[in-house]
């Protein structure tokens, strides 16, 4: 039997006491003699740990079909952002742009290793994927002819600057289904300051003027922002305000935790102050939410709907699974923040992914078999932390995802009681790793 802390969380909210079932991500509300019951000493009438069905079995997961791919069309940028952990998109190698062969065999490989009762998701990464415009705009048109003649659904999503739209991306954008995440960390003053141009030029005002593209001449079926958080980034709700003024969809934050100059990388003391302030931007979205107004905070939005459909896996995300990302020469790898990295080669567009390392991957990194994760009543949600960077720096977060999902869990509690309208008005936001803040 699992000691009760792995298998259980009680926490409180304004309606009351709770617990919060690991498997399965169950909550439960508490009558206040059964909550002190538990917290002065756990007893096995109240709530048996014995099940004999469980959500989650400890076996490693099957490499399913794909669903998503992405490619980096572009490893290269026209900036030079101080914290960028791919290097400017070069990921330690050298500038490239991605073929139209290499583009349309991603889409054929896509299609060919998917369930085809499954809708797909084809992904434009960098660098800066609009500096091969062309390859964007045929590959969309490819994959999407491709898709009808095979009698598939297919999506589209590209991460951008934002700096280099033009009429015709905004065109492209709007004809197709497109979810289009821009990059922008604050105000002028705050975006430049850490965002610069390769030509010397503000990035922010080259981003307003895409944006304004994108209003005149077709908006996108979805866009978001993304705002990426140093130890110097200074306080956060003032930036969030700013940037959801802009009329993005979606905002969320990325925390910084491998970069090419460590003082942009957070390191565990800085954690501390980020989850005050991560927990202030949660509670304005939770009282505008309350209130019947629009604050489209997505690490908390995220959130709240992962728990709202008791999500529960033992991985962060769907790379090396569902997922794969290819290179500008047609090889795959487990995600677009693992590109060129050989720990997580899987194959090629022109031979197919390769199973076995799918396979070995997810053995490896099941959450029950990892230490310390496999002791922490976090994991089904959190899924162990991003592969890129518990790779460069361990999981030195821990704390934080489970401060901020204590908090989650309480914001919950509140929203299903008070506003239980709210999770049937809430569209299907982008899946990023759970845990919020990171990417």
């Amino acid at each position: 039997m699992k000691h009760p802390d792995t298998e259980l969380r009680l926490f409180k909210s304004v309606i009351g006491s709770h617990l919060f079932v690991v498997d399965g991500s169950r909550i439960y509300d508490l009558a206040p003699e059964v909550a002190n019951r538990l917290q002065q000493s756990w007893s096995e009438d109240l709530f048996p740990l014995n099940s004999s069905s469980r959500y989650i079995d400890g076996q490693p997961l099957t490499p399913p079909p794909l669903a998503s791919i992405s490619l980096n069309v572009a490893q290269a940028c026209n900036m030079s952002c101080s914290y960028c952990y791919a290097d400017t998109g070069k990921f330690g190698g050298h500038s490239r742009l991605m073929s139209l062969d290499v583009a349309k065999a991603t889409v054929d490989r896509l299609i060919a290793e998917s369930d085809p009762t499954v809708g797909l998701v084809v992904g434009y990464m960098g660098g800066e994927p609009l500096l091969n415009r062309s390859v964007v705009h045929e590959t969309t048109r490819y994959a999407a002819q491709a898709a009808q003649a095979a009698n598939r659904q297919m999506r589209f999503s590209i991460t951008t600057n934002g700096t280099l739209l033009q009429k015709e991306d905004a065109e492209l954008f709007a004809q197709f289904p497109f979810t289009v995440a821009i990059s922008v960390d604050g105000n002028r003053e705050q975006n430049d300051a850490i965002r610069a141009m390769n030509n010397g030029f503000s990035s922010y005002e080259h981003l307003q003027k895409g944006l304004a593209l994108l209003n005149r001449y077709g908006r996108p079926q979805h866009l978001a922002a993304r705002i990426t958080v140093t130890p110097k980034t200074g306080e956060l709700l003032p930036i969030l305000d700013h940037v959801i003024s802009l009329g993005f969809d979606e905002v969320g934050f990325a925390v910084v935790l491998v970069s090419p100059d460590p003082s942009l990388a957070f390191a565990p003391e800085d954690f501390t102050i980020l989850l005050q302030q991560a927990i202030a931007c949660g509670q304005k979205a939770l009282q505008q939410i309350k209130a019947g107004s629009s604050y489209p905070f997505s690490n908390l939005e995220i959130a709240l709907q992962e728990i709202h459909r008791g999500s529960h896996r033992p991985y962060p995300c769907g790379a090396g699974a569902a997922y794969l990302s290819t290179n500008a020469e047609g090889k795959l790898f487990a995600c677009h923040r693992l590109i060129d990295d050989p720990q997580f080669a899987m194959g090629s567009i022109w031979e197919g992914s390769d199973m076995q390392a799918r396979a070995d991957h997810l053995t490896r990194n099941h959450v029950d078999y990892i230490e310390p994760c496999k002791g922490c009543w976090a994991r089904y949600l959190c899924g162990g932390g991003c592969y890129h960077e518990v790779s460069r720096r361990g999981r030195i977060g821990c704390d934080y995802i489970r401060g901020w999902l204590d908090f989650c869990l309480s914001a919950y509690v509140e929203l299903s009681t008070i506003c239980p309208k709210y999770f049937n008005q809430q569209i299907n936001l982008a899946k990023h790793s759970y845990g919020g803040f990171y990417e």
